[in-house]
């Protein structure tokens, strides 16, 4: 008993809270995991309260997402970059309609739009493609034999790390190819940083004004 709500009451309450929340995730990926525990816990209420119909719905979508996340994991994706001109109509486009989603990841992107699109030197810009859908984007510029980062960006869908996965690390002979021995990245908050971590990079030891990883090839 907590203020006066008995115990198994909770459960279901705190059932409730992780189903909801899950309804809120972008990514497909954390939706059926959530939604994989909210479901299974209520299911355990349902069953505790002696309510059969509670109880085996949600044992049934927790079966559901077992099935569907096995699916997510055991399918095989084709990727394919495709390089296009760094001032590419579809580029602007694509950064205007997920502007609210990058500046998430990249605070600094609205002072550093113009210079990505008109003013790198030696740039390279790619689509990331993922079943012949645009999964994000990435955006770089070669300084000797140093590839730095301007944007690297993954739509929500698709932000479950294969993306980067093969990107930087299947990879990485194609910046190899471009004579690119390290790439350098800003990591603009905890979340990025994490990523990066994930994608083979470490926390760089220059002192400059901001926070950098890099990845040497």
């Amino acid at each position: 008993m907590f203020l006066n709500i008995p115990l198994l009451e909770w459960i279901g309450y705190i059932a409730s809270v992780v189903v909801a929340i899950s309804l809120t995730m972008s990514s497909i990926i954390r939706l059926r995991w959530l939604n994989l525990a909210g479901s299974a816990v209520f299911s355990f209420y349902g069953f505790a309260i002696g309510s059969l119909p509670v109880g085996l719905l949600n044992l049934f979508i927790v079966f559901v997402n077992i099935y569907y996340l096995f699916s997510i994991y055991s399918r095989k994706d084709a990727f394919k970059l495709i390089a296009i001109q760094h001032d590419n109509p579809y580029l602007k486009y694509f950064m205007d309609y997920y502007h609210d989603e990058i500046i998430k990841f990249f605070p600094d992107f609205d002072e550093r739009k113009k210079y990505i699109l008109e003013k790198r030197e030696h740039p390279l810009s790619l689509l990331v493609l993922r079943n012949a859908a645009v999964a994000g984007i990435f955006l770089g510029h070669i300084n000797n034999d140093e590839m730095q980062v301007d944007l690297d960006f993954v739509i929500p869908e698709y932000r479950d790390m294969k993306p980067g996965h093969f990107l930087f690390k299947k990879n990485a002979g194609y910046f190899k190819s471009m004579g690119v021995q390290r790439i350098v990245s800003p990591a603009k908050n905890k979340k990025h940083a994490d990523y990066l971590r994930h994608m083979g990079f470490v926390k760089g030891k220059a002192a400059i004004p901001e926070p950098y990883f890099e990845k040497i090839l």
